[in-house]
């Protein structure tokens, strides 16, 4: 491994600066990978971005950055002895979020608040000289040779500070490589095709990689690290999106989910439901109608798990109303301490309420249809 402090100003960051899809986000004359494949999306917020460019302003130390070398057509890993017209690139191993936040704002992309004035203004809105403090401010850059696999320790030993990586993040760098770069085409971006057509369905961001994951764990039943290992080196993450996308098409086929609807549809096990149950033909009016009646049931506390419920009778995921301590003091009493079932003496800790009518069957979570038994009978009554 071979790391070296760099001084490399502002104004060669930004030069050649670019942001697209299809040929990523390059800086430094086009040199500069801004976001290799096990890099995030950009996810600084706007005080963030304002602190970055403050602290350019303000001439105060920005944090170190690293860069690691990679190797040019000649196959040299470094710029020691580079021959004319060789051309030694690099890529970001930590720092793309100020990157991206210094190139967008000397390109004009947003406005920010700095130089202790508490009114936004543009590059192009500042004076000359401010300008030029802002380009010709030396950044601090570690540039770094070494293999692939010690380029991802130092991206994960170096990112423990600053925006925490989520998991599927630390994951997306481990199984760094052609599938993983194809899949955040289709589920990294607020506007990628997931998003567009799942975002209803889907707790957490896609930026910050929450998408991805919850795809993934739908096709491998959990099996998040497996399914991306026996993958890493796929061209292509079609399958995952074809499978993705039939899942959020049969709930919206299978259900008709009104806008009102969806706010419990949000962060269901979908993908789990959908190899359980994509085959069944379902009565809509009947779905709506036991949809209806549970969301007006005051015993459901989980009206998230009324689709789950539906299509599994599991009561588990409604969360139905417990009795209270009250209740269930005052059945103790009455029953004298027996179990209702197999009539023996329990101390109350020793026994569980129970419905004497059966949720599913119209009981109610009220105080006269409510009976004590011994632990014991209750699981067998439940079947747990």
């Amino acid at each position: 491994m071979k790391i070296e402090l760099h001084k490399i100003t502002v104004r060669e960051l930004v030069a050649g600066y670019e942001d697209n899809n299809e040929n990523g986000v390059r800086a430094y004359g086009g040199r500069l990978d801004v976001r290799p494949p096990y890099q995030r999306e950009f996810v600084y917020k706007e005080k963030q971005r304002d602190a970055v460019i403050d602290t350019l302003t303000q001439g105060f130390p920005l944090n170190v950055m690293y860069w690691a070398v990679r190797e040019d057509d000649s196959g040299r890993s470094d710029d020691s002895g580079a021959t004319p017209g060789s051309v030694v690139s690099y890529e970001i191993i930590d720092g793309q979020q100020r990157t991206i936040s210094i190139c967008q704002y000397v390109h004009g992309e947003f406005s920010a608040v700095c130089f202790n004035v508490p009114t936004y203004r543009a590059f192009h809105n500042l004076q000359d000289d401010e300008q030029e403090r802002i380009l010709n401010y030396e950044l601090q850059v570690y540039i770094c040779s070494g293999t692939d696999s010690e380029k991802l320790k130092w991206f994960k030993t170096i990112n423990i500070a600053g925006e925490e990586l989520t998991d599927q993040e630390l994951r997306n760098a481990v199984y760094a490589g052609s599938w993983v770069s194809d899949a955040k085409r289709y589920f990294s971006k607020n506007g990628a095709p997931a998003a567009k057509v799942g975002n209803d369905y889907l707790t957490g961001s896609a930026i910050r990689q929450d998408y991805l994951e919850t795809a993934i764990s739908w096709i491998s039943d959990g099996n998040i690290e497996v399914y991306m290992s026996n993958h890493q080196h796929d061209a292509s993450a079609a399958p995952l999106w074809q499978f993705f996308h039939s899942v959020i098409l049969w709930v919206e086929t299978s259900f008709r989910p009104t806008k009102e609807r969806k706010k419990i549809m949000k962060g269901v096990d979908w993908g789990m439901l959908y190899k359980q149950f994509k085959d069944k033909v379902f009565d809509f009016s009947e779905i709506d109608n036991e949809v209806k009646r549970l969301i007006l049931d005051d015993d459901v506390t989980k009206k998230s798990g009324i689709y789950p419920y539906i299509l599994t009778r599991k009561e588990k995921y409604l969360s139905i109303r417990a009795f209270t301590e009250a209740q269930k003091l005052a059945a103790y009493e009455s029953q004298g301490g027996l179990c209702a079932d197999c009539g023996k003496h329990f101390d109350l800790s020793q026994m569980e309420a129970d419905h004497i009518t059966p949720w599913h069957a119209g009981g109610r979570t009220v105080a006269e249809n409510c009976q004590m038994l011994c632990r014991d009978c209750n699981r067998r009554k439940s079947g747990k």
